[in-house]
């Protein structure tokens, strides 16, 4: 059985109750709460009952609230300890040096099997139809994501010229978010810990009247509050970093999809942009 919370949620929602999908949709979404407080003060919380929480539990697979809560923990543990003190603990470890590799690509292929088998392909759609037909596309990620949307960006102007990036090389994200409205959208790349820029930004589209497309690594991010398209990609890794194996290929994906519905005129475009490269020599051999 999977051992992250938000897939046992996910392979088991459809079969919930509407009472227990309210409960799973806030410990989904409060897994620090249900780690660190006692059953009767995330009840009070939340508005559910004890029994409701227990019974989710056992519905999850898991023996009882406590097995539950342990999950979480170990989830929160993760997320939460400084990349210094994970690098510290990859260093100590007499085994490291020789397993690395090995742990590294399983990680990675693992991370992107459970994208395959729990991304919600109807959300997945539906964010590619909002980014095809969007008046502007804005793209958003900072610290570790900022070279993931660039990548992005770049793949995106062989065969759209409405996307650009926000707040590239240190520049100010006011202007660019002043100019969001209805018919924009937003996509943000955000991993633990979240940038406050981002999940402010994320909130101002929103207000503006632009669609937002999130994709995080849980349900715990705050930038969620104010997502239309959500999506949490497995980061598990075993370094000190999070993973971006899995969000790379749901955004090669999501490009791909776009080109597959643009028709004729992303291919044009597409072929332009390599006539132009052709004829400035820009690669080897060109």
């Amino acid at each position: 059985m999977t051992s992250r919370l938000e897939d046992r949620i996910g392979e088991n929602y459809s079969d919930l109750s509407a009472k227990l999908r309210d409960a799973a949709d806030y410990v989904a979404a409060n897994q620090l709460a249900v780690a660190t407080r006692s059953l009767r003060a995330v009840s009070g919380e939340s508005g559910v009952s004890p029994a409701t929480l227990s019974r989710l539990a056992r519905n999850l697979g898991f023996a009882d609230y406590e097995s539950l809560r342990d999950l979480c923990r170990n989830a929160v543990e993760t997320r939460s300890t400084p990349f210094a003190e994970r690098a510290e603990r990859l260093k100590q470890d007499p085994t490291s040096k020789d397993t690395i590799p090995d742990r590294q690509f399983a990680a990675c292929i693992n991370n992107i099997a459970k994208l395959a088998e729990t991304v919600n392909r109807t959300r997945l759609q539906n964010a590619v139809d909002a980014l095809h037909s969007a008046r502007q596309v804005v793209l958003l990620g900072a610290f570790g994501s900022t070279g993931i949307v660039e990548y992005l960006a770049y793949l995106a102007d062989y065969f759209n010229s409405n996307w650009k990036l926000a707040g590239r090389m240190g520049a100010s994200l006011g202007p660019t978010l002043s100019d969001l409205g209805e018919g924009d959208v937003l996509l943000a790349v955000t991993k633990s810990p979240y940038t406050r820029r981002t999940v402010l930004a994320a909130e101002m589209a929103q207000k503006a009247g632009a669609e937002t497309v999130i994709i995080t690594d849980s349900h715990a991010c705050p930038a969620n509050k104010f997502a239309d398209y959500s999506f949490i990609i497995p980061s598990e890794s075993p370094q000190f970093f999070s993973s971006y194996a899995a969000t790379l290929s749901l955004l090669e994906t999501m490009v791909a999809m776009l080109v597959a519905q643009s028709g004729d005129s992303a291919s044009q475009k597409i072929k332009d942009v390599e006539q132009r490269h052709q004829q400035l020599g820009e690669f080897w051999g060109g």
